[in-house]
This record gives structure tokens, sequence and C-alpha cells, in this order.
């Protein structure tokens, strides 16, 4: 498993290309190779492909606008092509307005032109997915109700903590299906931390994401409570380094 940097924790310093080929060479320094590609500005994604090449650096995942997967889906097929990314995620989507049956109609079309073209539809869980209906969280009921194929997870450990529910047996549970995940630490009062700085079971999670064939950990943290982001990303880097992940 190798660790990886979302550049959303990064947002407000790629605002336009030139600050993000800044914090793209910060986030290569820190040691990172693998980013997802989320909270950036708008730019070319050939142009983007080859500044990431230039750095060494790998899009594996992207986040992307939840009208745009709808109303252009093939147009973000054929960016994901040009960024040579295979993972084409939905951070957001909000159960709290909707249901499922309304996530069904919008996304299996979605879902399916994105495994039609070789892709992978991903989605991003918040903590409202852990309201459970008929007995059962809403995330497993959207497991039961698309294939592998037409959809998989980037399970956030800090929103699956928020909900009530262990990060680690979640991954166990879902088990081929997130291959890329979000480490995100969390202390008291629900406050984000980097990795190992905060009082969640870092031990189980990455023992579970190991044994559940999770491809790359991908470092979050939405809100840095005022310190510097990147250096976030590398106190995050640093531990889960020192519990022997690899770059």
């Amino acid at each position: 498993m190798k660790i990886g940097a979302q550049l959303y924790t990064v947002r407000d310093f790629c605002k336009t290309t030139d600050d993000l080929l800044v914090s793209l060479k910060k986030v290569a320094d820190i040691g990172y190779k693998y980013v997802q590609l989320s909270g950036i500005c708008d730019c070319d994604p050939k142009w983007l492909k080859s500044q990431l090449d230039n750095l060494g650096l790998i899009g594996y995942i992207t986040h992307n606008n939840a009208d745009r997967l709808v109303d252009i889906t093939d147009k973000v097929i054929d960016a994901h092509k040009d960024l040579n990314c295979h993972y084409i995620g939905l951070g957001w989507y909000d159960f709290r307005n909707n249901n499922l049956s309304d996530f069904i109609e919008k996304y299996a079309k979605v879902a399916d032109k994105i495994k039609d073209a070789g892709y992978q539809f991903m989605y991003h869980n918040h903590d409202f997915e852990f309201k459970k209906q008929d007995g059962k969280i809403i995330l497993m009921h959207l497991a039961d109700k698309f294939t592998p194929e037409q959809m998989c997870f980037t399970l956030d450990t800090f929103w699956a903590q928020a909900g009530g529910c262990d990060p680690a047996k979640l991954i166990c549970e879902l088990k081929g299906r997130v291959p890329c995940v979000h480490y995100k630490d969390m202390s008291y009062d629900r406050r984000m931390e980097a990795v190992g700085q905060g009082n969640m079971n870092w031990d189980s999670i990455i023992n579970a994401s190991e044994k559940s064939g999770v491809e790359v950990a991908f470092v979050e943290q939405d809100d840095c409570n005022g310190d510097d982001p990147f250096m976030c990303l590398k106190q995050s880097y640093d531990f889960l380094i020192a519990q022997g992940l690899k770059a």
C-alpha cells in the first residue's frame, strides 16, 4: 500500500495554475508520489499531466463536480484519459436531503458509462451515509445497489468514525471495493488532525487497509486548524512512513 496526498488539503494554494505548480512541487518535495486531484483550479488535463510527469507525481484519483459527472460524463471520461487516471470520484452527495432512489436514478447511468469506458466510478463518504435505513447504513445499501464494477468506495476514516462506525471494520467489510482510502485523524470534539496526532486506532486501520487490498491511502485534512496544511501533510507522511508504509 502506498501513501498519497489529497490536494483538497491545500486547496487554498491551488486556485491558479501558477499556485498549483508551486503546491505540487511542495507535495513532491515532502516525498509523496501519488496525488488525488481535488479542489484545484480548472486547467487543461493534458497540461496537468505533463506537469505531474515533470515532478514525478501520479494523478491517481479525482473528485468531480456532481453536475459535470451527470451532464457531461463523456467529457469527464476524456479528461481522465488525458490524465491517465483510472479512478473517477464523486466527493459529495447529500443524503440528508436526498434519498437512495434519487442517487440510483442520477448515477447508475454515470457509473455504467464510466465502467464501459474502462474506468472506475468511486464514491466518497461523509458522516450522513452512516444513518440507518431499514436496519442497514446507507453506505451498505449503496454497496448492495451497485456492483463493484459500477462503483467502488474511497472510504474516509474520519467521517466513518464521526458516523459512529469502526473504519477498520468497514474497510474489511468492503474488501475488494476500497482501492483508495482517505486517512484523516480525529481528536476530541471531532477536531481534524494530521494522521497520528489524534485518537484513532491507526494500527487497526492500516492493518485492515493492507489486508483488504487498498492501493493508496490518501492523506487528507479538510481543516488544519490554522496550521500550515503542507506541514500537516508532512506530519502525516512522516507518521505513516514510520509505520512502514511506502511513498
